[in-house]
């Protein structure tokens, strides 16, 4: 039953507002590494000023950073990196709301219906654009929570704290930077798409680089040589073997998932001359890192189902494995955790369609640094499918993220509690 606080402080949520807000974001190009994600970072930390927050604001030292032999890794070139964490009073905050600015890039601009990604093009009750889905709407819902708060002129009885970082995508940097930075809090939430579920933990997932020698020779006497594409063909079986053993048993939480711990090759290199045997290949994938399992295993495990390929010419010139780019381990909130009640009540009072399911996500996320090492129950729930990340249909349904702000309110009053 809602109360006549709560009442009160869902009907200051601005929707109109909420959808400006979005776009606004949405039109920021905050691509991971660019100076453009500083600069929406700015804006975040304006936003939360201006709804009475404590704003600390600070320069990420990227070296230091680098240094730390907890460091998460990063793909992006970068430059510099910004912080922000808004509060709403002293000590540890009962509630975190946390969401990343930066998207990846867009890829081929002509796979864009309707133009520039960065449009925040509004086709009936979707968003389209890159940004949208993951994650500039769960962002937008987070900033609407407190300025709806303000609005209805509720104090809150315990602190509330909204984290906006950088560098999610390409290993957590920003996630990783703010918990060294000593912020914290009773329980967080991350606002990445869930489409109405309710996240409770996150495989991890490990960049690779696999080098293949070959041996070059002419092409019109290719027999004289050994070419490094068709030396990786059984090296490739052996990845695909490995990922089908590693999904054998997997928990309930990935019942969506019919491979919930992928290995892929995303990237091939060989050759440099169209006449020319190759003497080398370059891969590079991402393989699944499962729930509980140290990375350091997951890496050896694939080191290992390489390294037993039998190949004559592979035993003399063994395949090279390195690790480069982002490293996510897996994360989990402790099972019955009083975070996953509050959150499926408010769902369930704001959609009225019952308990939300609880599920499992495949891919890495800041969940494993607030858990692991901010020591955070975390959570994910947030507007948006996760099937339009990272692609030219990227959209997201203005009508979920209504919903989702409003639940998001209703669970920030209750767990923060109010000052009458």
């Amino acid at each position: 039953m809602v109360t006549a606080v709560e009442a009160r402080a869902l009907a200051a949520v601005d929707d109109a507002r909420t959808v400006r807000l979005l776009d606004e974001l949405v039109r920021v190009p905050s691509v991971t590494g660019t100076d453009a994600e500083s600069d929406l970072q700015h804006r975040c930390a304006a936003l939360l000023t201006e709804a009475d927050m404590d704003v600390d604001t600070w320069r990420l030292d990227l070296d230091e950073l680098r240094a730390d032999p907890r460091f998460p890794g990063t793909e992006a070139p970068r430059a510099e990196g910004y912080g922000v964490v808004g509060t709403t009073g002293d000590g540890v905050p009962a509630l975190v709301l946390q969401g990343h600015v930066d998207v990846v890039p867009t890829g081929d601009l002509a796979k864009w219906e309707g133009g520039d990604p960065f449009d925040a093009r509004i086709v009936g009750d979707v968003m389209h654009g890159r940004g949208t889905c993951d994650m500039k709407a769960g962002v937008a819902a987070n900033l609407a929570v407190v300025h709806a708060l303000r609005a209805a002129h509720i104090r809150l009885a315990r602190p509330l704290a909204v984290h906006t970082v950088v560098s999610e995508e390409d290993g957590g940097l920003g996630a990783f930077a703010t918990m060294l930075r000593g912020h914290t809090g009773e329980a967080a939430v991350i606002t990445e798409p869930t489409s109405g579920t309710v996240i409770t933990a996150n495989a991890g997932a490990l960049t690779f680089r696999l080098e293949v020698a070959g041996r070059a020779a002419h092409g019109s006497t290719a027999y004289e040589g050994v070419n490094a594409i068709e030396v990786f063909w059984p090296v490739y079986q052996a990845l695909r073997e490995l990922e089908e053993r590693r999904n054998r048993d997997r928990d309930p939480l990935f019942d969506d998932y019919p491979v919930p711990y992928p290995i892929s090759v995303g990237r091939l290199r060989a050759g440099d001359w169209a006449s020319s045997v190759p003497d080398l290949l370059v891969a590079e994938g991402r393989m699944g890192v499962q729930l509980g399992e140290d990375p350091d295993v997951a890496r050896a495990a694939l080191e290992e189902a390489i390294a037993q390929v039998d190949d004559p010419w592979l035993r003399d010139h063994p395949v090279r494995v390195t690790w480069p780019g982002g490293q996510f381990a897996s994360g989990s909130l402790p099972a019955g955790h009083a975070l996953i009640g509050e959150i499926s009540a408010a769902v369930a009072e704001i959609t009225g369609r019952g308990t939300p399911r609880r599920t499992a996500a495949p891919y890495g996320s800041d969940l494993r640094l607030y858990s692991g090492i901010g020591g955070i129950p975390t959570l994910h729930y947030g507007p948006g499918d996760v099937r339009f990340a990272h692609a030219p249909r990227e959209q997201v349904s203005l009508a979920e993220l209504r919903e989702v702000t409003r639940a998001l309110v209703l669970l920030t009053v209750r767990r923060c509690g109010v000052i009458t």
